[in-house]
């Protein structure tokens, strides 16, 4: 199967939020979504970031219709502060594309005294995700069963998770590499997927009880040029060797091709209700993840310990 943004349906009245949304994948995400109508929530770290990419997208697409949600991952409680100005705004939620990421940075701790990418790549994106979750369930309940989606951007690194897959005694990995410590927050974001289809994807109690269905995806979008890697200061030898290699070959793509596969799992109407929970690589195929990404009950664990700590930062109520 070969998907093309241009096959997707009219998307007016629909509502879309894209984290990341000022460069790269994110950006033409957003881009993508509102050329076929759609009002999409752009998320920025800034006001100022956010009005350049929605003046770039407009140039692009006279008619997309853009909003800024300013939301820095660095911060929770700017995450937190942003959904509560997204409900307030508005009443219908019909995709989520959790996009925002670092990659391969320095080690660091946040003021909320997480590793950075851990909680920029994950912490933030459950943060948010877990706000919204009432509004995209109660979208779900007017419309068919497909219409309201999740899709959180991982990647083919989270094969450079730790052996245990998440070091729950230290999840800032100080003696661990860079890149160890991105491949164990994108396992994170596909173990978070496939949570969130187990309690409200296809056959769950909560679509099985009309409580409301969302389809929610994984996605490895594949060598993109984009600013992210750019800024992966601490990448291993062997893949900045194997980089220009790649590139040299025809192996990296465009960010636009590269925004491909999110756009056809949060809005292409071909995607199938058997593949929530499922990874997806480039372009819109079913792809093959691997080792720790496939436990559940690792998934399991992951969602106890992010409430549980979550909880205690007054992040989750209860």
């Amino acid at each position: 199967m070969t998907f093309h943004p241009d096959s997707l349906p009219d998307l007016t009245g629909k509502t879309y939020i894209v984290t990341g949304g000022t460069s790269g994948i994110g950006y033409y995400t957003v881009a993508r979504l509102a050329e076929h109508g759609a009002h999409v929530y752009l998320c920025a770290r800034s006001e100022d970031k956010g009005q350049k990419a929605v003046e770039s997208i407009q140039s692009l697409y006279a008619r997309a219709r853009l909003s800024v949600l300013v939301m820095d991952h660095h911060s929770l409680q700017s995450v937190a502060s942003a959904a509560e100005i997204f409900l307030s705004n508005e009443t219908e939620l019909h995709g989520l594309v959790n996009n925002a990421g670092v990659m391969a940075t320095p080690y660091k701790l946040t003021d909320n005294g997480y590793e950075d990418q851990w909680q920029t790549n994950y912490l933030a994106h459950w943060i948010f995700t877990s706000r919204l979750l009432p509004l995209l369930l109660e979208t779900s309940k007017k419309l068919p069963a497909g219409s309201v989606r999740i899709v959180n951007v991982s990647s083919g690194s989270h094969m450079a998770a730790p052996s245990v897959g998440i070091n729950f005694s230290d999840t800032s990995l100080p003696n661990e590499s860079a890149i160890v410590r991105y491949g164990q927050s994108k396992l994170a974001n596909i173990l978070h997927a496939k949570t969130l289809n187990l309690l409200y994807g296809p056959g769950s109690s909560s679509a099985k009880a009309g409580n409301g269905e969302i389809w929610t995806t994984a996605v490895h979008p594949g060598m993109v040029f984009t600013s992210l890697r750019g800024r992966a200061v601490e990448l291993p030898w062997f893949m900045k060797f194997l980089g220009p290699v790649i590139e040299a070959t025809g192996g990296r793509w465009p960010a636009d091709e590269g925004a491909w596969t999110s756009v056809y799992c949060v809005a292409s109407p071909e995607l199938e209700a058997s593949h929530s929970g499922g990874y997806f690589v480039r372009i819109a195929k079913p792809g093959m993840h691997f080792g720790k990404a496939k436990d559940m009950n690792l998934a399991e664990k992951l969602e106890k310990w992010t409430e549980t700590e979550m909880k205690k930062h007054g992040f989750v109520s209860g």
